[in-house]
């Protein structure tokens, strides 16, 4: 019986034995205090991170530890108890030996933390989302996930712990690792394509009529560039540019320069004398300077009789302006406009147009021309008229940039397409 309660006696000292060994290993820190060492804590339900939160505990909250069960601690905040990882936990200086060794290893974990949860003020505020990536529902990598968010995706920063950030989007609230952020303005705005500059459309001037029997449209703006093609009388062609005397301008699929003097705003009436092709008046004009001569010997000419008298008449109108359909002094002359404006002063009628004076009076050969004559040309029936000055030499309405002058008609244009000659007195 004795050896039965010895037995007895040493089974509850080793039970009693075992029990503090182990109670030693999982010991019980009852009484004993800690503070909280990073901004916020989360109090969960259980031992691992993925538990319910219960708590949230701000820094330096004073809360009672009750027991250790390895990474965690059991506390009690106020009246509710749960689970904290002891690393966010500073263990009092009150504790014994046990409790100082975790509170050393509580120490290094706090200055490691506090590095850690040292956050810069600019984690805050408006960021970017470096990839798609999936907000949690607290700050764990195995908590649960609440909704996806997308590269380039706008967020507001409010709160960063221990390398997580909350983050709010426009529809809800979530964890987020600080790495995942990015600054808006680092966010490189793509410059938008420009388009390829479109060539800018010619303006057109203004549309207007070939106002001469025919007219060479010329390659450059000068009487020796090549010519495009031969336009006729009122053909109607597109102005785009006027410069020095010379349009450029466009009809059908041909570009090229004509004469300023040969064109018109309006139309010209086909049975009106119409005054020679400017090129080739150009060309009869230098033969002029050629003639000088000649020219003189017309300034020098003795007339006598009525002749004389309508030559001195017509030389009083000399430099008066080139109008199509003119045919008096306050309006301006065409060629027959001017020739039947002066013989009308000295009492002669005649028609209005230059085919029509062709009729007018008799025939006269060219080497019996008398001053006061009137000549006429033309390549194709008679577009054009003058009064014979004597030596060679004519007073007309020449166009509309030289007006009244004189030509000679022994050379150039005159010369080519002389046609005949009348005396009407």
């Amino acid at each position: 019986m004795n050896k039965k309660k010895i037995i007895k006696s040493m089974l509850i000292i080793v039970f009693i034995c075992i029990f503090n060994l182990f109670f030693m290993n999982h010991s019980s820190l009852a009484a004993t205090t800690g503070k909280i060492n990073v901004e916020t804590a989360r109090l969960r339900r259980e031992a691992n991170a993925n538990s319910e939160i219960v708590e949230l505990i701000s820094l330096n909250e004073e809360v009672e530890i009750l027991q250790q069960a390895g990474e965690w601690y059991q506390i009690k905040y106020k009246d509710v108890t749960g689970y904290l990882r002891n690393d966010l936990v500073t263990v009092n200086e009150n504790t014994g030996e046990n409790v100082t060794n975790t509170n050393a290893t509580s120490t290094e974990n706090q200055e490691s933390n506090q590095v850690e949860n040292e956050v810069p003020t600019d984690m805050y505020g408006k960021k970017k989302i470096v990839e798609d990536t999936k907000l949690k529902i607290v700050p764990a990598i195995n908590a649960t996930d609440i909704v996806e968010v997308k590269t380039d995706e706008e967020v507001t920063v409010t709160e960063v712990i221990n390398g997580w950030a909350c983050v709010e989007t426009s529809t809800t609230k979530g964890w987020i690792r600080q790495d995942k952020l990015k600054e808006v303005e680092e966010v490189q705005q793509e410059e938008p394509q420009q388009e390829p500059a479109q060539p800018q459309e010619e303006v057109k001037i203004k549309t207007q009529y070939v106002n001469s029997a025919t007219v060479n449209l010329r390659k450059e703006a000068n009487t020796s560039a090549e010519i495009v093609t031969t336009l006729e009388l009122n053909t109607p062609v597109d102005i785009y540019a006027e410069e020095n005397g010379w349009s450029r301008v466009k009809i059908n699929d041909k570009e090229g320069y004509i004469s300023t003097a040969l064109l018109s705003d309006t139309r010209q009436e086909t049975n009106r004398s119409m005054a020679p092709r400017r090129d080739e008046e150009e060309s009869a004009t230098t033969s002029n300077k050629n003639t000088t001569q000649e020219t003189n010997t017309s300034n020098n000419v003795v007339s006598s009789g009525k002749g004389a008298t309508v030559i001195e008449t017509a030389k009083q109108y000399l430099g008066y302006k080139y109008v199509y359909g003119g045919s008096s002094p306050s309006t301006g002359f065409d060629c027959s406009g001017f020739t039947s404006y002066v013989f009308k002063l000295h009492g002669v009628s005649l028609s209005r147009t230059a085919a029509g004076q062709y009729s007018n009076g008799t025939g006269v050969e060219k080497a019996n021309l008398q001053p006061g004559d009137l000549l006429m040309f033309g390549k194709s029936g008679i577009n054009h008229v003058g009064i014979y000055l004597g030596g060679g030499m004519m007073i007309h309405a020449a166009n509309p940039s030289r007006g009244v002058t004189t030509d000679t008609i022994n050379s150039g244009y005159y010369f080519n397409n002389y046609v005949g000659a009348r005396r009407v007195i």
